[in-house]
């Protein structure tokens, strides 16, 4: 099994934050998004994992360092590829195309879930969805009643077809059928907006016989912007897997905290309230303060604030009150 991962994208929605952290770097209850996600899929796929290939832009060697030994962690090899021009998810997968064989499943980076399925490995293609209120707003399928299969792939629906999204995992029993189909894209020089589209690919090999159906997930968490990136928090709080701690270093001197909550090492805590639904990060001081549904980072100093809804980066220093924040690593505002 080769797992891979797209994700050179720059996080522009996510800023400040990813300014100075890759997007799938940053952390929700104390691991990287891109940690979570890789070893979901891992849980999900019931076999070993081989090779996980991150496909990134330039994050730096640090970066991809800590990409190694994420896969490392989940008993995979990790694997590096760039993409340097942005032409389009078909061409970010092609970077990764040495390990397009075999059993594979490709994930997108800023997107996590919550399921309780095992894979089925024996069937052709397999397409994750989440039930959703608002169809409009998101790519569905459409799909055969009696032997579940997918019929059509339909964007943004006008009219209703379809509450089941694509919320952007594919599996593939033979990675090679994709190899040969981004080859078609790009033989053929097939773009849209300028770039190679997977949804090309999808939409050929439907057309051909290709057998997809769906497994779905029981809940879609996004992490695209900083509400998004605190509620998925919250959320992974609220459903304990395994990432709501209390770690034992924890020096706590007259405050109160409310699970749920992550809190990491050698985190200190004075005359101050916490939770529900903070992770604070490693080395994180919090005086004086009433903290809720919030997430800093590690190595941060918050001092007489109250904050909710709120993202603050490493090496931060906020005092001041307020009630919602998306501060920056390495900033100071007293």
């Amino acid at each position: 099994m080769n797992i891979i991962i797209p994700m050179a994208g720059m996080g522009k929605r996510l800023r400040p934050h990813t300014l100075t952290t890759a997007k799938p770097l940053i952390k929700v209850c104390g691991q990287e998004i891109v940690k979570i996600l890789c070893k979901e899929i891992v849980k999900t796929c019931g076999v070993k994992v081989d090779n996980i290939g991150f496909v990134v832009g330039d994050f730096g060697d640090q970066v991809e360092k800590e990409l190694i030994e994420v896969a490392r962690s989940l008993g995979a090899e990790g694997k590096i590829y760039h993409q340097h021009v942005a032409l389009g998810t078909a061409d970010a997968i092609w970077q990764a195309r040495e390990i397009l064989t075999g059993n594979t499943v490709v994930a997108f980076a800023d997107t996590l879930f919550d399921a309780s399925f095992t894979m089925d490995l024996t069937k052709e293609g397999i397409i994750w969805t989440s039930h959703v209120e608002n169809p409009s707003a998101f790519g569905v399928v459409k799909k055969d009643g009696q032997s579940g299969k997918i019929t059509a792939f339909v964007e943004k629906p006008k009219e209703f077809v379809s509450n089941e999204a694509i919320i952007g995992i594919y599996y593939f029993r033979e990675g090679e059928r994709l190899y040969k189909e981004i080859q078609r894209l790009m033989d053929e020089n097939i773009m849209h907006g300028g770039e190679y589209q997977l949804t090309d690919c999808l939409e050929n090999m439907l057309q051909h016989g290709f057998a997809f159906t769906t497994e779905t997930v029981k809940e879609w968490l996004d992490c695209g912007n900083k509400d998004a990136v605190v509620n998925t928090n919250q959320r992974l709080l609220c459903l304990n897997m395994g990432l709501n701690t209390v770690d034992s270093s924890l020096e706590n001197n007259h405050s109160v905290v409310i699970e749920p909550c992550y809190i990491g090492k050698n985190v200190r805590l004075e005359n101050s309230v916490i939770g529900p639904y903070v992770s604070l990060e490693d080395n994180v001081v919090v005086k004086n303060s009433v903290v809720r549904n919030t997430i800093a980072a590690h190595d941060t100093v918050i001092e007489n604030a109250v904050l909710e809804n709120s993202m603050l980066g490493n090496n931060a220093i906020y005092s001041k009150h307020t009630e919602e924040l998306s501060l920056g690593a390495f900033t100071t505002v007293r």
